[in-house]
Order: structure tokens, then C-alpha cells, then sequence
């Protein structure tokens, strides 16, 4: 067979293998723009031009593109380098965030501008929805895709020292639009070898005996690893600056599994499918053991005990009862607080399972360099995490290494939303590398993120709250399941957070809480945007609602009436955290957004326009507070220099993956040194770059990194201000610092001369300084949504006629950027409301591993939601800053239910708010009593 294909105007002969599909056979070439986000044509991160045809490159076999012309988001552009205009016009909105996903709506989008006005134009760009129904986002919310689309600029270019607060263009943007932004498996290894794992079908069972002598006579197989390889130490796959914080229950490979999905063994090759024959031929015996699912029977007498053989030193607090963690408190005497009040309301909330859903999955690369010095080799793992120093330490601690031989980066990563904040993929791909001593990969399918991956903790929630008749909180008592699946990581630390802000944010004189995180036979959780309160949030705001309309109380007058205020402290039943202030207040502004927003909606009484005849209309609000960034330390360093040719260089830990640090830190520093930020270079996420950062999670890239690089850049322009004064031989305060020069008493001393001046004086020191923070004392952002919603009771569809969300960000350093948080945020939040759902069987196997089952929300699931923020400046964040990735998020559900309450009289208490649930609720409640009832 002779084989011939051209790709981007260049040709290849060589054949593909049996079976390729087209997006390997272009990867291999080194054209890494072809994602890979689903491998099942439900994601369209894949799609490339085949003679100008757009097809998903991930079911196109590559022996079909024989004698075809090839054309990925490379070749888009003009030889000469000049963008195609939908580049440019994704470039100017800045239609991306992670950027993952990119690739496949640029082509996309490419293809129906070349069909416009030629006989094969059917509309389709005049119909988003379904010129998009082949394309997913999990980051943006679409509608900064649909502004570029439709040529709406966002990105703006700020004068020397005016970049915060102006839209700035990601700094990696060029290289997202064109496909050149490498991600974690974008580069080439030579001599690389692939992993593939063999998991449980079990869901608890203890492995007798592994036979890999088939396995290892696959032509190709290097390795087989089993727990007899792996060493004999517990620790926990969650990262946090303090270990401490979680259970250590977990081996590399363990003897013992206790979930369908769990890793038994590890197959190391030559190529991916000799590895994955490699793992069918291993034969295992198991001894069945009993198996438990639901949280409530798992911590009842008698359950199966998951990790009743691990002793003091794994820091489980029950693990006979199966309970990896617990809290109770109470504030005053809730009972006595019942027993004043007017009204009494109770009710169980419960939300499902989530998957993160990043469109890169989990996975890494680990090799060999030689050290700087030439002695010897140390091991480089590259991995889409967003803890690149934490892994390090773990790794180290794991396998016996000095932190300097061995370093970790992260590449630019495709998404996280928490789940990256985990060692899933790392530990045992550098057992196979240190035991073979050559490159290792593994890289997660769209299946294994399902069932080998975290989710969203799942929570049951019963509430209590009591009020006067005047509207005046009484007392509030909640008892809190989480399910943490197998392992505990995240476990208690997620169970905490989650009642401590969602308790703080009202005021009740009598307030208690017990709450537990529950081992089960099931997927593991693991920390998700929110952490735990978007869960428990849910349930108080949907409790608020219903106290208020049952003692005929404008919802929004309520929580006015109870709402913490500015300046005081805030009570939760866990106990006060003493660094946690509120340093800045914008609820009450949150608060007026929305009721400026009813008002507009009466006004203009648009119902009968939007809403077909018979449909319900209602409409809802909630609100939510969250601390800006974790407890108990969060550590960053940067390092902020002048380079020889007059530039800046800034180098900081943290990674990026679309939640925009990267641009808010070169703002910071242009504005430090009063320069524009195309004079700035930046290096990040690399344990060789600076000496600690924590991590990118907890919101903490802008008030945790960001004042580290404030810090940094501030004392960088005192240094140099220093020095200059020194070299021109006049007072310091007649030296002002330029974008590329210092003006001394008239004097222009450029940056340039000025590093020359300082290296042949040996005064380099003056050339660089460091910014250190410790992510605390903390301060605390709010968030409020609203929406108004149609409903068909005949059908149970849903309509999201309005969509408002108003965000207490402090000074808002990238509005573009952080809009588009806000939106991604809600559009995430909408999902989880409405028809997301991680599925689990009667075994705890999970039934919805692909895309197509689990039903993410596409772009026309996904409604305009109008961001306003607030006017408020914080005393604690850098330049009156505050976090804003993960807090949008939690109202949104709340605002929902609320809505659908309001339309419909029902009181829907379990998520997701499917289309089939809806239905049924409201077909019992038109045979029902008048009275509200509560649907699960």
C-alpha cells in the first residue's frame, strides 16, 4: 500500500497503523494542536479541515485522509504568519480560557465562514446552538466563543502603568489561537514508553494473586508493576501545604480494593496498545469482601470497615464506623432557639456526584536530564496539575529522594476546577520510570476521568431553621453527610469548609452542626470549585427561601433582615478561624443588583412575549460568602528581575489553566514598575522557577500569588529607584521609573544602561528581588444570583429567561477576565443544577464514563447571564483585590431551586433538576394538597 496525505502544505508517506484514527497519526507529527478531550467524537477538541471538510480527527480513520489535504489549527494562518481571521477575532474576545477546547471551535468556526454565501451555507452561523452542538467548553460559558464568533472585541492594550483594572489580553493567547501553547503531553520524548493500568471490577476485594507471565510475552511490554513493586507507605492523593490536613490511606498499588475502577496493576510498553494487551492478559484472584455504598449504612453497626486495618498513624478519626472525619459544634442552646421561634422549617437536601469534566485529562510525563552540574540524572515528571511543588514533596517522601533530583512542571493545563489538586497519575508512573530508568507516559481516557479520577463530594444535608414572625433568625442546626468514596482524600478538609462560611454568613444566636465524612465502596471525591460549600449552600439558601415565603416575607427582606454585615465577626458552630476577616463589604450592594433587576424584569413585564401560553414563570435569588483563599497557610514566592536588554523577567510557582493568573501577575508588576506588560516575560509552574508556591487552588493565584508578586515587584522598583539615584549621583526622589528608562533630574538613564551599571559594579543583588506570602490574614468574597424561569408542566422543560450574577470582587484587576469566571462559573453551576450526574450502580461502579451519558452542558444548554461587580476595595488583597474562580459557582444551584419553587409551588430538594424529576414532581403536585410540597 502506498499512502500519501498533506498536512498544512506539508507531505507524508508514511503509512498509518491498523486501526489509527487521524488525531494520533497528526499528534505524532508533531502537530500538537489536535486535541485529544473524548476520543469518542462528543467533544470536537479534535477537529481538524479534511479538504476543507471540518471532522472530528478522533473517529476519522487516518487511511481515509489517503491522497486528502490536512489542514489543524496550525495551518490556519498565512505562511507569513498573519492570523486567519477568526484567530484574530478569538484573540481580540478572548474566547478561551484554558484554551483546550480552542482548537476545535476555531476550526469549526473557520469552516462555516469559507461556506458562507456558497451553495452548502445552511445558516449555521446564524444558529450558534447547532453550529456548535459538536464542540464542548467546560471554561468559558460560551459566550465569550459566541462574542468571538460574532467579532465583539474585549481585549484592550493599557499605556505604562495602567494595566490593572483594563481587559489585557492573556499573554498566551497568540499561542492558544494558533495551536503552539504546549500542554502537558505536547512535546516530544524519544525512547518513550506508555502506561496503561489494569483496574478492579471488584468493589472490595483482596487480591490474592497476580499472574503477569502472559502479560510480560507481549512483544513490546517492558514492565508489569503490582503492589509487590510498590513501596509499603500510606499517604493521601490530595495536596495541601500540610499533609496533616487529610487521611493517609492510600498505596501506589494496593493489596487490598476497594472500589470498581481502583488501579490493581500497571502495564509499562513500547506502544499504548501493546500495553493495553499487556494488562488483558494479566490474571488476577481475588477473595470477594463485603461491599458498602451508602454513607448512612457505611457508618451503621456491622457495615464492612474499609480501612479497619489501618492504625493511629493514618489519621482516620473512626475508621471502625467507616468515618474518615467528623465535626459538631454548637453555638448557645438551638433547642431553646426552636422553642422562641414562630416558625419551625426542616427539610434533607441532597446533591449528586459531579466530574470536573477538565477537557485535558489527568496524566504526565516522567524523564531523565542531566543535572546542571553534569553529575548524574535527576527525574523531571511533567503533569497537568495545579500543585507542581506539593507533588514534588510527596514523590520525595514516597520513593526516599532529595527534593533536588527531582523537579515537576507543569505546561499550560488544560482546565482543573480542583480535581488537579491531586497525586493521581505522578506516583506511579515514577515508580515505572525509577524502575526502568526510561521515559514514562500515562495519560488518563475520557472513561478512566469517570471511574479512576475524584468527583464532587455527594452530600445529604438535613437543615433546621427556626425565625420570629417578624423575619429574625432563631436558630439554624444542620447535620451533614459527605460521601467521600473510598479514599479520604479531601475528605474532612471538604466537610469542613462546607459548614463553616454557609453558617457565618447569617446571623442566628443558636447555631449546631454535625457533620461526617463517610468512607463507601464508590469513586473517590475530592476537592471541586466551591470545596463543599456550593453543597451545604443549597440547602440554607433553599431553606431561607421557603421560611421567608411561608411567613409571607419578601426572600430578599429576609435575608437582609439576617445577613452579616461589614465589621463583624462572623460565628460558624466549628469555631471562629481568627484570620479571617470581612476587609471588604459588598453583600448589601449584591443584594441591590438583584432587586434592581426584579424591578426592571416587573417593568417591563416581558412574560408574554418569551413564554408560551400555559408555562409557569417564576423567579429566585440566592446568595453565598466564601473565604478568600484555604485555611491554615498558603504559601507563595516570586522573584521579579531586570534583564540585560532593559526588560523584565517574573518568575512565580503557580500554574495556569485558564484561570487567568498568568495576566493578573503581569498586571500587577506593570503597574509595580510602571512599565506596559509586553515588556514582561514570565516563568511559572516549575519547581526550578522560585523556591515554594502551594499551589494554584483555594482561589489563591490573585490574594495569595499575586501579593507575593505585588511584593516582589514593589521592592524591585525601590531597589532600582535606589540604584539609579546612586548612578546619576542625585537624590533618590528625582528619579522617576519609565517604562524602559529612569528620568534622573532630567537625565534619562535607560534600564539597559542601568543593568550594565549595576554588573560591572558587582551590585546584581540591586537587579532582582523577592516576594514572599503566606496566605494569610484572609479576607472574604460574596456572591448573589437571580434568575427568572419558564417551566412546562406538561413537560418538565425548563427556560432560563434571565440570568443575573453580581460578584463582591474587590478591585477587579481584569474585568474581561473575570467576567468570564463569573460566566464560566455560573454555566459550571448550571450543569451540576440541572442534568449532570456521576451515576453509580448498586456495585458503586459508575455507568455515565463518556461524555454522551454524562451530558455536559453544551452551548446552547447555556444562558447570557448579565455580571455586574461590585464597588468595593479589600484591605487585604493585593491593590484591593479579591478571589473570584470559585465562588460563583455556589449561589447558582439555591437560585434555581428557588425560581422553580416560585413558578411551580414545589420545593425541589435533590439535585439535578432534570427535565423527567421536574416533571413527575408536578404532575403529584396537581393531585396534591395546595399547600408547598417538597420533591426528592
Amino acid at each position: 500500500m502506498t499512502y500519501e496525505i498533506e498536512v498544512n502544505q506539508q507531505r507524508y508517506d508514511t503509512e498509518p497503523r491498523a486501526g489509527q484514527c487521524l488525531r494520533t497519526y497528526l499528534r505524532e507529527r508533531g502537530w500538537f494542536g489536535v486535541k485529544k478531550g473524548c476520543d469518542a467524537g462528543d467533544c470536537g477538541a479534535c477537529t481538524v479541515h479534511v479538504d476543507g471538510e471540518p471532522v472530528h480527527s478522533c473517529l476519522y480513520p487516518a487511511v481515509r485522509a489517503d491522497g486528502r489535504s490536512v489542514t489543524t489549527v496550525e495551518g490556519l494562518a498565512s505562511r507569513d504568519g498573519e492570523l486567519h481571521p477568526v484567530q484574530r477575532k478569538f484573540l481580540e474576545a478572548q474566547g478561551f480560557q484554558c484554551g483546550f477546547c480552542t482548537s476545535g471551535f476555531l476550526m469549526t468556526t473557520a469552516a462555516l465562514e469559507a461556506e458562507q454565501g456558497t451553495e452548502r451555507d445552511d445558516g449555521k452561523l446564524d444558529d450558534l446552538p447547532r453550529a456548535f452542538k459538536g464542540n464542548l467548553c467546560r471554561c468559558t460559558g460560551y459566550r465569550a466563543i459566541e462574542d468571538a464568533v460574532r467579532g465583539v472585541r474585549h481585549t484592550e492594550l493599557p499605556c505604562a502603568g495602567k494595566a490593572v483594572g483594563s481587559s489585557l489580553g492573556a499573554p498566551a493567547g497568540p499561542q492558544v489561537v494558533t495551536g503552539t501553547a504546549r500542554y502537558t503531553f505536547d512535546i516530544d520524548v524519544p525512547g518513550l514508553l506508555h502506561m496503561k493500568l489494569l483496574r478492579s471490577p471488584h468493589p472490595h476485594a483482596r487480591i490474592i494473586a497476580i499472574d503477569a507471565d502472559q502479560a510480560l510475552q507481549v512483544p513490546g511490554v517492558q514492565g508489569v508493576f503490582t503492589h509487590e513493586d510498590a513501596p509499603d507507605v500510606l499517604y493521601s492523593s490530595a495536596r495541601h501545604e500540610h499533609p496533616t490536613e487529610d487521611p493517609d490511606d492510600t498505596r501506589v498499588l494496593d493489596s487490598v480494593v476497594r472500589y470498581v475502577g481502583q488501579r490493581v496493576a500497571a502495564v509499562v510498553a513500547d506502544s499504548e496498545q501493546a500495553a493495553e494487551e499487556g494488562c488483558r492478559r494479566i490474571v488476577v484472584t481475588y477473595e470477594l469482601l463485603s461491599h458498602v455504598t451508602d454513607p448512612e449504612a457505611a457508618m451503621a453497626p456491622g457495615a464492612p470497615a474499609l480501612h479497619g486495618d489501618k492504625g493511629p498513624q493514618a489519621r482516620i478519626i473512626r475508621a471502625e464506623n467507616n468515618v474518615a472525619g467528623e465535626v459538631h459544634g454548637e453555638i448557645g442552646d438551638v433547642e431553646a432557639g426552636f422553642a422562641e421561634a414562630d416558625i419551625v422549617y426542616e427539610e434533607t437536601f441532597r446533591t449528586q456526584r459531579v466530574q470536573h469534566a477538565s477537557l485535558e485529562t489527568h496524566g504526565c510525563v516522567a524523564y531523565f536530564e542531566e543535572k546542571e552540574d553534569g553529575n548524574g540524572e535527576r527525574l523531571t515528571i511533567r503533569s497537568s496539575t495545579q500543585t507542581p511543588f506539593l507533588t514534588r514533596r510527596a514523590l520525595c517522601a514516597l520513593y526516599r529522594l532529595p527534593e533536588d533530583e527531582v523537579r515537576v512542571v507543569a505546561g499550560r493545563v488544560g482546565g482543573g476546577f480542583g480535581g488537579k489538586q491531586e497525586m493521581l497519575t505522578e506516583d506511579i508512573v515514577t515508580l515505572a520510570a525509577l524502575k526502568l530508568r526510561r521515559p514514562v507516559k500515562l495519560e488518563y481516557t475520557r472513561a478512566e476521568q469517570f471511574y479512576g479520577a475524584t468527583t464532587r463530594h455527594p452530600f445529604t444535608i438535613t437543615i433546621k431553621l427556626g425565625a420570629h414572625a417578624d423575619g429574625t433568625l432563631t436558630a439554624v442546626q444542620m447535620r451533614v453527610i459527605a460521601n467521600t468514596g473510598a479514599y479520604g482524600n479531601h475528605g474532612p478538609a471538604v466537610m469542613f469548609h462546607s459548614v463553616g462560611e454557609s453558617f457565618a454568613v447569617y446571623r442566628a444566636p443558636h447555631k449546631k452542626v454535625d457533620a461526617y465524612s463517610v468512607y463507601t465502596n464508590c469513586v473517590p471525591a475530592g476537592a471541586f470549585r466551591g470545596y463543599g460549600l456550593g453543597q451545604v449552600t443549597f440547602a440554607v439558601e433553599s431553606a431561607m427561601d421557603e421560611v421567608a415565603r411561608r411567613l409571607g416575607m419578601d426572600p430578599l427582606v429576609f435575608r437582609e433582615r439576617n445577613i452579616i454585615g461589614p465589621g463583624e465577626a462572623m460565628h460558624s458552630p466549628i469555631g471562629e478561624e481568627e484570620d479571617l476577616h470581612i476587609a471588604s463589604y459588598g453583600l448589601d450592594q449584591c443584594l441591590s443588583v438583584v432587586r434592581t433587576a426584579i424591578a426592571q424584569d416587573t417593568a417591563q413585564d416581558t412574560n408574554d412575549k418569551q413564554v408560551p401560553d400555559g408555562w409557569l414563570v417564576g423567579q429566585g435569588t440566592a446568595l453565598a460568602m466564601i473565604a478568600t483563599g484555604p485555611p491554615g497557610g498558603h504559601y507563595a514566592d516570586a522573584t521579579v528581575s531586570l534583564l540585560a536588554d532593559g526588560t523584565y523577567d517574573i518568575a512565580v510557582g503557580t500554574a495556569e489553566f485558564g484561570n487567568g493568573t498568568t495576566t493578573v501577575h503581569k498586571q500587577i508588576t506593570a503597574g509595580a514598575l510602571n512599565t506596559t506588560p509586553d515588556r514582561l516575560a514570565l516563568r511559572q509552574s516549575d519547581t526550578d522557577v522560585v523556591r515554594h508556591d502551594t499551589g494554584a487552588f483555594g482561589s489563591a493565584g490573585t490574594v495569595v500569588a499575586g501579593k507575593a508578586v505585588l511584593l516582589a515587584a514593589t521592592s524591585l522598583a525601590e531597589r532600582l529607584t535606589t540604584f539609579a539615584a546612586r548612578y546619576a549621583g542625585v537624590p533618590r526622589h528625582q528619579c522617576v521609573l519609565g517604562a524602559e528608562e529612569f528620568t534622573c533630574a532630567g537625565r534619562v538613564v535607560t534600564l539597559k544602561e542601568l543593568y550594565e551599571a549595576a554588573s560591572m559594579q558587582g551590585a546584581e543583588a540591586e537587579l532582582t528581588a523577592d516576594g514572599h506570602w503566606g496566605g494569610s490574614p484572609r479576607s472574604v468574597a460574596f456572591n448573589a444570583q437571580w434568575f427568572k424561569v419558564a417551566v412546562d408542566p406538561g413537560t418538565g422543560e425548563i427556560r432560563v429567561l434571565r440570568s443575573v450574577h453580581a460578584a463582591d470582587a474587590g478591585k477587579v484587576m481584569n474585568p474581561m477576565q473575570c467576567r468570564g469566571q463569573v460566566e464560566g462559573g455560573v454555566a459550571q453551576a448550571l450543569g451540576a443544577t440541572l442534568f449532570e450526574n456521576v451515576r453509580i450502580d448498586e456495585r458503586g461502579e459508575v455507568t455515565t464514563a463518556a461524555f454522551r451519558r454524562y451530558r455536559l452542558p453544551q452551548y446552547a444548554d447555556v444562558p447570557r447571564t448579565e455580571v455586574h461587580f461590585m464597588e468595593t476595595r479589600d484591605a487585604i488583597g493585593p491593590l484591593g483585590a479579591k478571589s473570584m474562580s470559585e465562588s460563583p459557582f455556589n449561589p447558582v444551584a439555591p437560585a434555581f431551586a428557588n425560581a422553580l419553587r416560585d413558578a411551580t409551588g414545589v420545593r425541589f430538594t435533590d439535585l439535578p433538576l432534570t427535565r423527567d424529576r421536574v416533571w413527575v414532581a408536578l404532575s403529584k403536585a396537581a393531585s396534591a394538597t395546595p399547600d408547598p410540597i417538597s420533591s426528592s
